[in-house]
């Protein structure tokens, strides 16, 4: 009975010890996170029609690897075009800088000569010369109107006794016609030699000649920098206009900005996409940290501390990552946190970068960081 009683007691005291120690255990110094990488979402700027798509979900890509390619539509007739006007203000630009040609400020020059010439003799009227042989003609017309007058009277009478044809007569009287008319020019000619060249002629002369002196002078002196100016301004216009089409081009091709994993695929050849849309999506590599939210009673951390990371998929392997940020405000505890104890009101996120297990751990895994 007495060996029944002392099992019976050393029964019990192993239960209230077992109680005891369940109750006063200590804690596991760990908090509850998940494991998170850069999520990548690569798009192009001009957007268009899919003409190929040259990845699938879960493929590996290089930085530069070729993910997706547009259809040009009309940017190279675009660019053509472009290309074209860039040209034409290119050799506008050197005819400018250039100045006129030495044959046509010769032509100029020549025509400026030119109308000097006539200036001068307009300036200085006829030359005596001139004038002389003018009075000279004049004199021979009166000469040769005074014979044709007086044969054209002789012919008169003669015709009047019946000495003459009607025909000599009339031939008399057109002779003496054409002499009257014959010095009649002729005294005008010699009254506009006596008088000179006209005031108005003169002055016209002399604006022709300054029009043409001024406009040799704009050649000599070629173009404005005013003028070049604005063609070298046109030049860059029409560079930069180009340089946005190749651009354009450029985004027609999306490239792996970085090295990771095709996360996500949702388009299809002939599939529109708009320009700065997500086309796809990829996990970045080399970077794996973990987030996690640490109650206030255990933020003695430092950053580059080093701690252990635990995941369910490998419950019999550590992983090492280090502490890199720990936030300096507090925030209510997120509802997906878990901890062994009772979470507190308020919560600390800090990140841990993880030092290895990269090529066997996930995005999205849960993890346990302790400390």
């Amino acid at each position: 009975m007495a060996v029944r009683i002392l099992v019976f007691l050393l029964l019990v005291g192993g239960l209230v010890a077992a109680l005891v120690y369940s109750q006063h255990r200590p804690v596991p110094q760990k908090v509850s996170g998940f494991l998170e990488v850069h999520d990548i979402r690569v798009g192009s700027r001009v957007g268009g029609r899919i003409a190929k798509v040259a990845v699938v979900e879960g493929q590996r890509v290089k930085k530069g690897d070729l993910l997706v390619e547009l259809e040009a539509y009309d940017l190279e007739s675009r660019l053509a075009e472009a290309r074209g006007r860039l040209d034409q203000a290119i050799e506008n630009a050197k005819k400018l800088a250039a100045g006129f040609r030495k044959e046509e400020i010769a032509q100029a020059q020549a025509k400026r000569d030119q109308l000097k010439a006539q200036y001068e003799k307009a300036r200085i009227g006829p030359r005596p010369q001139e004038i002389a042989e003018a009075q000279a003609l004049f004199d021979s017309a009166v000469v040769q109107q005074n014979i044709s007058e007086a044969n054209y009277q002789r012919v008169s009478r003669l015709f009047k006794i019946n000495n003459a044809t009607p025909d000599e007569r009339d031939r008399a009287e057109n002779d003496f016609k054409a002499a009257v008319a014959s010095l009649a020019v002729r005294r005008e000619r010699l009254d506009l030699l006596k008088e000179g060249t006209r005031k108005e002629d003169i002055d016209t002369a002399a604006a022709q000649l300054a029009e043409a002196e001024a406009a040799l002078e704009l050649m000599k002196n070629g173009s404005r920098p005013e003028d070049i100016a604005a063609a070298n301004a046109m030049v860059a216009s029409a560079q930069g206009a180009i340089d946005i089409i190749e651009k354009q081009r450029e985004e027609l091709k999306i490239f792996a900005p970085v090295d990771g994993t095709v996360d996500a695929v949702d388009i299809r050849p002939g599939d529109l996409l708009a320009a700065n849309a997500p086309a796809l999506s990829i996990l970045e590599a080399g970077e794996l940290w973990v987030r996690a939210y640490v109650p206030e009673n255990r933020l003695n951390l430092q950053i580059g501390q080093k701690v252990r990371v635990t995941v369910d998929s490998f419950p019999a392997r550590d992983f090492h990552g280090t502490i890199t940020f720990v936030s300096r405000q507090a925030e209510p505890t997120p509802g997906n946190v878990q901890t062994i104890e009772e979470r507190s009101k308020q919560v600390f996120r800090i990140r841990v970068e993880m030092d290895d297990g990269k090529d066997v751990l996930r995005a999205g895994m849960t993890a346990d960081v302790w400390l």
